[in-house]
């Protein structure tokens, strides 16, 4: 097995869609970062570690590092390229791993065992997918695309999602909201006023995702966050993908419950580990 590591995000792309989109359920969240450095290189600001581990020319595994973030995983065909993939990155600070839950947990160990840094899984989620929505009672309002006057709201609620969830905020929110809005990815659910906020990528033709679907709690339990994902992930089926994914955090079962009630269908765990120096541990 060889390790080896891309510069150019047009080459890594070509060589790596065909085995990402083998497994696009696992690997929905590889290819919807890997679509973001194509497109919208500027959403980065650093540069991002992008490798595969491959034999005889046939790819094992990918990894793809955005800094500050979390080492993502690929669905790995040998468990072994994680130990390999552990040892490349050995030199780095690296705050965690994300990916499939067997492959996430190997790397996690190898990555404990190599540095001495304590791991522990921080999050357990799971991977969702839809093909078709089911109609269901939502709340009065519209979908509403976010533009640059709700530009301190989407700080607001950007910075208090992040918090809810145990996410440190590792990047510049106002590089982050000021992307979004040049993207126009985000939606709000308005009825009057904004009440619920979740965001939508065209990952492929036929793949979409929703993320950073997030009410306040003052507007919660009204349906609000039902019929924010719904409507967006309609819009997503419109624009013609066949295939809406989305990860949740188990630890939510309110979010999980909406999720399958709109459709979503749970296909597959998704862990996350957080790495620290076992003196801070």
């Amino acid at each position: 097995m060889q390790l080896r590591r891309f510069d150019n995000i047009q080459e890594f792309w070509h060589c790596t869609q065909a085995y990402l989109l083998q497994h696009q359920v696992e690997n929905n969240v590889l290819l919807s970062i890997l679509h973001t450095l194509l497109h919208n290189p500027e959403r980065y600001l650093g540069k991002p570690y992008l490798a595969i581990v491959q034999t005889s020319g046939e790819i094992l595994a990918v990894a793809i590092r955005t800094p500050p973030q979390k080492l993502l995983l690929s669905k790995a065909q040998n468990m072994d390229t994680l130990r390999l993939i552990a040892q490349d990155l050995r030199q780095e600070q690296l705050p965690g791993s994300i990916g499939p839950a067997e492959e996430v947990e190997i790397f996690s160990q190898a990555w404990q065992a190599l540095t001495g840094q304590f791991s522990q899984r921080s999050m357990l989620m799971k991977i969702y997918q839809l093909t078709a929505v089911q109609r269901v009672s939502t709340a009065r309002g519209y979908l509403r695309l976010a533009k640059e006057s709700d530009r301190s709201l989407l700080i607001e609620w950007l910075s208090a999602f992040l918090s809810e969830i145990d996410q440190a905020e590792s990047e510049d929110i106002e590089h982050q909201v000021d992307n979004r809005l040049k993207q126009q990815n985000t939606y709000f659910w308005v009825d009057s006023t904004p009440v619920s906020i979740a965001s939508s990528k065209q990952v492929l033709p036929t793949i979409g995702r929703i993320n950073l679907a997030y009410t306040p709690p003052e507007y919660r339990r009204k349906g609000y966050a039902t019929a924010c994902v719904t409507a967006l992930s309609q819009k997503l089926l419109d624009q013609g993908c066949r295939h809406c994914f989305l990860i949740a955090d188990l630890a939510n079962p309110t979010a999980n419950h909406i999720y399958q009630t709109i459709g979503y269908r749970p296909i597959s765990d998704w862990h996350e580990y957080s790495f620290t120096p076992n003196e801070l541990a």
